[in-house]
């Protein structure tokens, strides 16, 4: 029996079986009496200035749900998502993440929050025990800490450590050769901005020790006006600068920047650069700053990567960002762990997942794998690069070691007493 169309809103259900349709309308799914339709909760962010994170991250989700439909489903069930807007609010994810599995009916859940929600979305999953794969929340510490991690969440997304070492071993390097002594740092004052922020200095000092911190600035997140930590900044003199600001922020930051001229009067390295919701919305985009990929189609240079973000492109009329290839991830991990398990259900989903590893065009070498011991995924490209104002936007990116990576996050875990 076919169910009624409904029209989209904040609390719209995002059927996944839809095929043809705009990117913000999707056609009704079809349940039969021998296969109900298996429910997915995805809260994120629909509202206010990062409303992008929760945008791409649906559009992602849409379109590699349809795959997983076409090709049977979860063991023969059709998925339907329940999309909710949490409105960038910790407490509205947790509120609405609570309600998406106790009054829809969602099986499993697709954390597609900020690291300022997914933590609270933890909980949530921690209290009724329901499959969720976290998809955007980059702060460490959510699953490599034993005390946070449990066993039925898993993360799908790219990781703060793993950034942080293969962006300090680039910017050891331009700091060796440009003698780049004295730092300013200037990142979203929550978990994920102080655990970035942290690590890449640290990292930073141990390829380069002469590297000192001397001057920090955290504005809050959503901030609209970054006049003083920008005048801050500048007082400061410093021959090199951090940041992780993100989407909405990042973009302001930029621009309010480039009236003081602060571009120009330091290195600087803003990690979340390289993503195409911030090298498309900047009104002038500085010449020559360093960043880490977040996502650009050029990166893994591989045919498929490429495919993919076309594929992207032709049907929202706009390139994938980093929260896109993320959330892939998670439908990618979610249909090939249901396959191997030959099951829908969440615990033995869980089962399959851990130790998993799938064929992915973010791959390094075109895999990724789920490791089992902290339910976090390695060996996603990580590299680093200098912006140019046009595409390819970053023509050159310096691929990060995993090998090394993973030996100085091991120490790093021992070190935190992760293990």
């Amino acid at each position: 029996m076919a169910r009624k169309r409904v029209h989209l809103d904040r609390r719209t259900v995002l059927k996944g079986a839809a095929a043809g349709a705009a990117a913000t309308l999707f056609a009704p799914n079809i349940v039969t009496a021998q296969s109900k339709a298996i429910r997915v909760g995805m809260p994120t962010i629909l509202s206010g200035r990062v409303a992008q994170l929760g945008t791409s991250s649906r559009n992602a989700v849409m379109m590699e749900v349809e795959k997983v439909n076409a090709a049977g489903g979860l063991a023969g069930r059709q998925i339907e998502m329940v999309v909710r807007d949490s409105k960038g609010a910790p407490q509205e994810a947790a509120r609405v993440s609570r309600e998406l599995v106790n009054s829809d009916g969602c099986e499993i859940l697709l954390d597609a929050e900020a690291s300022s929600g997914a933590f609270a979305v933890q909980e949530v999953a921690k209290d009724l025990g329901v499959l969720c794969i976290h998809t955007n929340s980059e702060t460490s510490s959510l699953t490599a800490d034993p005390k946070l991690r449990i066993p039925n969440a898993f993360r799908a997304c790219r990781q703060g450590i793993h950034d942080s070492i293969a962006g300090g071993a680039y910017a050891a390097k331009i700091a060796e050769a440009k003698k780049l002594d004295k730092w300013a740092t200037c990142s979203p004052d929550y978990a994920y901005g102080r655990d970035s922020t942290q690590l890449f200095m640290e990292y930073l000092k141990h390829f380069y020790p002469k590297a000192e911190v001397t001057t920090e600035a955290w504005p809050k997140l959503f901030q609209p006006d970054y006049t003083e930590v920008i005048t801050k900044v500048i007082q400061a003199k410093p021959q090199g600068l951090y940041s992780c600001l993100w989407g909405g922020d990042l973009t302001s930051w930029i621009d309010q920047g480039n009236i003081y001229a602060m571009f120009t009067q330091m290195e600087v390295f803003a990690i979340n650069m390289a993503d195409y919701t911030a090298l498309t919305a900047v009104k002038n985009l500085p010449k020559g700053i360093h960043s880490g990929n977040r996502y650009i189609k050029t990166f893994p240079n591989t045919p498929k990567n490429a495919a993919w973000a076309e594929d992207y492109r032709a049907r929202f009329k706009e390139w994938p960002t980093n929260w896109s290839w993320e959330n892939a991830t998670g439908i990618h991990f979610l249909a090939a762990a249901s396959k191997k398990a030959n099951s829908a259900d969440g615990k033995k989903i869980e089962e399959a997942m851990r130790g998993l590893k799938i064929d992915s065009p973010f791959g390094a070498d075109g895999t990724i794998t789920m490791r089992a011991e902290d339910q976090t995924i390695i060996g996603y490209a990580v590299g680093w690069g200098m912006t140019i104002p046009n595409e390819p936007y970053v023509p050159e990116v310096t691929a990060g070691d995993w090998k090394n990576i993973l030996e100085l996050e091991a120490d790093w875990k021992k070190r935190s007493k992760y293990t």
